[in-house]
């Protein structure tokens, strides 16, 4: 039994995530909610309903002194307040993207080490076991790499508004695409040397200088080569809305999805279904030597468990003093390239990194 005292966090921003990760603080004996924070009143689980909601972050965070924020909101405040966290002593857990640009994301990192306290980023795919697994069969295979990777949703109603909401400040590509980036970067531990980018507004419900669809493709420094896309909004085909895919010489290795799967449902952006690793090698026939293998991901973690998993790795960070260097370096690098290409995306230019 751990005698241990709970993590006091207060916890910022109660969209889709904020109200997840809250959950699993509420749930996890190893953490206590000392506070929410959100500027409007939001929708509550009934757990959840018996905290006070504070208005304002940094008034809460001075008044209520926690051990840990967990900063779940819009990506432009995510660095202010990891910052203002740190100074004041606490470990922090924030979304992704970690920041809307590389300097503000060093920023927050330079902020953790000079502190000596914890900083985790919300890549929720690290603590997935079919993402896991994926990673750990490319990684078989060996370089150069081809990644194929896109997440389109069909959004509508309140999804819609949601992803209007967030394009305010951040597009598809960089919101997504830190994720899929990452994992290519998981991948291959080969730098990223250039970045090009393409998009288009398909909306006038968005500002003029954004834009819902977008492309990117990024070429590493070991002749591996990856794209993904992105696009939010009533106009995006379901079709092949989700790839991911990774193809060596030795052969490719892919998850496949369930054909009736919903784009705006998010269990579905992180279910996996299946596995399937298909073999190059062939005989002196000329024909494949063995059949592909179809690897079934039973009893997957739900978005909410993979919640869950995200804060118990929090909470061993912080009370086993795990060393965060690489993940705090990985969540830099993946931002880096996701900004580069919509840094293209607006000049029409490639980014050499």
């Amino acid at each position: 039994m751990n005698q241990e005292k709970p993590i006091r966090v207060l916890v910022a921003g109660l969209g889709n995530m904020g109200r997840s990760h809250a959950l699993a603080y509420h749930n996890n004996p190893g953490f206590e909610i000392v506070g929410l924070v959100n500027r409007s009143t939001p929708e509550l689980a009934p757990e959840l309903q018996a905290y006070t909601v504070h208005p304002d972050f940094m008034t809460a965070l001075a008044e209520l002194k926690p051990d840990l924020c967990s900063i779940n909101t819009y990506s432009d405040s995510h660095a202010d307040y990891a910052v203002a966290a740190f100074e004041a002593g606490c470990h922090v857990f924030v979304e992704k993207p970690l920041a809307t640009t590389v300097a503000d994301a060093e920023r927050v990192v330079a902020a953790a080490e000079k502190a000596g306290r914890k900083l985790a980023i919300g890549y929720i795919l690290r603590h997935h076991p079919s993402w896991m697994k994926l990673i750990e069969e490319a990684r078989k295979l060996g370089p150069p790499y081809v990644f194929r990777m896109n997440l389109n949703q069909q959004s509508s109603g309140p999804t819609w508004a949601t992803h209007k909401s967030l394009m305010r400040t951040t597009s598809p590509i960089v919101d997504c695409g830190v994720h899929y980036v990452d994992v290519m970067c998981q991948v291959t531990d080969a730098r990223a040397v250039e970045v090009r980018g393409m998009g288009l507004r398909m909306s006038e419900e968005i500002a003029d200088d954004m834009y819902n669809y977008g492309h990117l493709q990024v070429l590493f420094e070991d002749g591996s080569v990856g794209w993904y896309e992105a696009g939010w909004g009533p106009m995006i085909s379901e079709t092949a809305f989700f790839v991911k895919d990774v193809m060596s010489p030795k052969g490719a290795v892919s998850i496949v999805m369930d054909p009736n799967a919903k784009s705006d449902d998010i269990d579905t952006h992180t279910k996996t279904s299946v596995i399937r690793l298909h073999t190059a090698e062939t005989g002196p026939d000329g024909k494949f030597i063995r059949p592909d293998q179809d690897m079934r991901m039973t009893g997957e973690p739900d978005h909410q468990a993979l919640c869950d998993l995200e804060q118990a790795f929090m909470l061993r960070a912080i009370r086993e003093d795990l060393n965060l260097d690489r993940h705090m370096a990985d969540a830099v690098a993946s931002l880096r390239i996701c900004l580069a290409a919509d840094e293209s995306v607006r000049t029409g230019q490639p980014v050499r990194l």
